[in-house]
């Protein structure tokens, strides 16, 4: 589990972080969710969809896991593998930015 300091300062950071992606003009129909689970935080996209229906789409999962926080990237089956391509660090900042340009997560 996430100390309450940390978690605090992941929601600063992700709250930045959403606020810079998303274009004002599109803040009513796209928005970045974040989910906190022991120490994973989970990022999703959502979006309008068909007949006023709305969507979910995961973006992203990172894990702090021995002190360093390991991106994943979600299948069709729902399961969550880990980025070959991101090297694990002790900056979630720095994992964020990784996310940011890395085609897998945004295509």
């Amino acid at each position: 589990m996430l100390d309450a300091f940390t978690k605090k300062r992941i929601e600063k950071v992700l709250q930045n972080y959403i606020d810079k992606k998303i274009p004002k003009h599109l803040k009513n129909e796209v928005q970045i969710h974040y989910k906190f689970r022991g120490k994973t935080v989970t990022l999703s996209q959502e979006r309008p969809g068909y007949m006023g229906r709305r969507f979910v789409y995961p973006i992203a999962q990172l894990r702090n896991e021995e002190a360093l926080w390991k991106v994943y990237w979600q299948d069709s089956k729902n399961r969550w593998h880990f980025v070959d391509d991101i090297e694990p660090d002790t900056d979630f900042e720095k994992q964020l930015e990784e996310i940011d340009e890395n085609d897998i997560f945004w295509a």
